[in-house]
């Protein structure tokens, strides 16, 4: 089944329109789902809407509040929300180009292909595509979807172009006040050689395939061992990797001495048996 398009519309730059179509670059993963049940019966349990002192309540009897203080809401219905969402422009103009590596990664939120609508968009297409390359730069502007506007940078992504929504400047906590209480010395230039030396030996080119959530990976065993069991309780201990002695004060020196030792250590051969002499 091909996928849906996300949104379908126009990008401008100045007086030039592209066609596009915009689709997900991600997809859910395998991740597993539970739902309540109530186990005399074994079935699903159910939510109701209710209002305490009062009980069981109409859907029809339901706004939307935005608590304005502790206990005081402001109500909302949906036609009032509804009338406040922004017109969806079928246009998305590019109104600023920063460097590639200006973004920090913390605003990047969502990744989607950007594909041309149709033939006569593919030279306009290309055009932009290798411009932002040349240029080493970063596309942005403002996407108007369901209601809503998302901020958004367009890049090359080898044939095609990568777009990603990002989060506003209020969704992004600062970081200085986690950070604050980290000194600011310098490390020992030995330690420093020694742990660029483990990053070396362990740097290889990253294949996503390469990594798999554990958990779920478990899970669907277990689930799969469950239903063989025929309901009864499986439990299986998982190894954890064994704890370093001396609790949590370590020599850090020797741990990565060690640690680089087992890196590089080569297989030892057998020596060769010695000739006698004649």
């Amino acid at each position: 089944m091909a996928a849906r398009a996300y949104w379908q519309g126009q990008i401008r730059l100045a007086l030039v329109s592209i066609p596009v179509e915009i689709y997900p670059a991600a997809k859910s993963g395998a991740s597993i789902s539970f739902r309540q049940i109530h186990e005399p019966t074994g079935k699903p349990i159910r939510y109701e809407k209710v209002v305490p002192g009062v009980g069981p309540v109409d859907r029809d009897e339901i706004l939307k509040g935005y608590e304005i203080s502790k206990g005081n809401y402001v109500l909302l219905d949906d036609e009032e929300i509804e009338h406040a969402k922004i017109e969806s422009r079928k246009t998305l103009e590019l109104v600023q180009f920063v460097d590639t590596d200006e973004i920090d990664p913390l605003y990047y939120e969502k990744p989607y292909y950007v594909v041309p609508a149709d033939d006569l968009a593919e030279e306009a297409y290309i055009v932009l595509r290798e411009a932002l390359r040349k240029a080493r730069k970063i596309a942005l502007g403002q996407l108007s979807v369901r209601g809503t506007e998302k901020l958004v940078a367009l890049k090359p992504c080898g044939k095609g172009l990568l777009l990603e929504t990002l989060r506003y400047a209020d969704e992004v906590r600062a970081g200085q006040g986690y950070f604050k209480a980290i000194p600011s010395t310098k490390p020992d230039a030995d330690l420093l050689d020694l742990a660029t030396t483990l990053i070396d030996k362990k740097t290889a080119p990253f294949d996503a395939g390469e990594f798999h959530d554990r958990y779920v990976d478990a899970l669907k065993k277990l689930v799969a061992r469950k239903a063989k069991a025929k309901g009864k309780k499986v439990i299986e201990d998982v190894e954890e990797p064994a704890s370093a002695k001396g609790g949590n004060v370590i020599d850090l020196m020797a741990a990565l001495k060690k640690s680089v030792g087992a890196e590089k250590a080569p297989a030892r051969k057998a020596p060769a048996p010695r000739r006698k002499r004649a």
